[in-house]
């Protein structure tokens, strides 16, 4: 467990590459070429992370964090504020202890998303994890309006170990999730698992299916600890808050999975929807294979992110 952690943050150090090279480097200058903290200063700062797709709530709320710090230390030299940015950053991310309760309790997990952002490859990878960790998991395929997801959602099952229910072209999402429900308790499953559908420019339908979903689970599994977990593609930067937006909107969402962070430069966005909506970003992907899915963790994040760490240069 130890050498995959230590596998990942290697690779989502090479993964935020771009995104430190948009935010870092432009960081670093700036606490070697001031030689006092002023508003000046600051505003280099606020520029650099704005730029790197952190937007703008957060960076105000990161930059005032800063200033407090470096009034209550009485901090005069620039260098001494790298790693007060990076603790304020780190601050604005923390996910919370009650980020998983799902694992320790018999749960619904929704999965939603546009298509593309590598949603029913998530729920696949998702239901790999929870197996490993030794769950009894069923996966539903309630995302029924893409032929495509349903064969693709196969091939995961298969790769897991887990059943699968659904996967008719067509069908209803909410009927599909109904008999996973049966089966997920004549199985005394502990997690099931459900990819639905999220048709963003169709949002009366997608609220319409989704309030029929939770009405469902709700009536046939109220005892189930009911999780709604997001899928955003980490490429799009602020095209990605606004879906968190609008999805939160239309469901109740408790997290958020974060893909595609590798070979993007707008990875500051994970800091942007953690701070603006306060909704925690829980699992980030960095590649295609089923470890490539991690919990997020916030410092390992900000620490790849400066390229910090426990890791050697390569």
């Amino acid at each position: 467990m130890v050498e995959e952690k230590k596998g990942f943050f290697k690779r989502l150090v090479e993964g935020l590459s771009k995104t430190r090279d948009n935010i870092v480097s432009g960081i670093d200058s700036i606490f070697s070429g001031y030689s006092s903290i002023d508003d000046d200063f600051y505003e280099e700062i606020e520029e650099i992370l704005v730029m790197g797709d952190i937007g703008i709530n957060t960076t105000n709320a990161i930059i005032d964090r800063l200033k407090e710090q470096v009034a209550e230390k009485h901090i005069k030299d620039p260098s001494q504020c790298k790693q007060l940015l990076m603790d304020s950053i780190k601050e604005q991310m923390a996910v919370g202890e009650t980020a998983y309760e799902f694992e320790n309790r018999k749960s619904v997990v929704l999965v939603i998303g546009v298509n593309g952002v590598g949603k029913t490859t998530s729920v696949g990878k998702l239901a790999g994890k929870l197996k490993s960790q030794g769950k009894k998991v069923v996966l539903a395929a309630a995302d029924t309006f893409r032929a495509a997801a349903g064969e693709q959602l196969t091939q995961w099952a298969n790769r897991a170990g887990v059943e699968l229910i659904g996967g008719q072209e067509g069908a209803d999402p909410a009927s599909v999730v109904y008999d996973a429900i049966a089966a997920a308790k004549a199985r005394n499953a502990d997690v099931l698992l459900c990819d639905t559908a999220g048709r963003l420019h169709n949002k009366k339908n997608l609220m319409e299916e989704l309030r029929k979903i939770y009405k469902i689970i709700a009536r046939e599994y109220p005892e189930a600890y009911l999780e709604t977990l997001v899928v955003l593609d980490g490429t799009t930067g602020q095209n990605a808050l606004a879906q968190a937006r609008q999805f939160n909107e239309v469901a109740n969402v408790t997290g958020i999975i974060l893909t595609k962070l590798d070979g993007t430069a707008k990875g500051g966005i994970a800091v942007a929807i953690q701070s603006e909506l306060s909704i925690p970003v829980k699992y980030i992907g960095v590649g295609e294979t089923i470890d490539d899915l991690q919990k997020f963790d916030s410092d390992e994040f900000v620490n790849a992110l400066f390229n910090t760490g426990n890791q050697e240069e390569e």
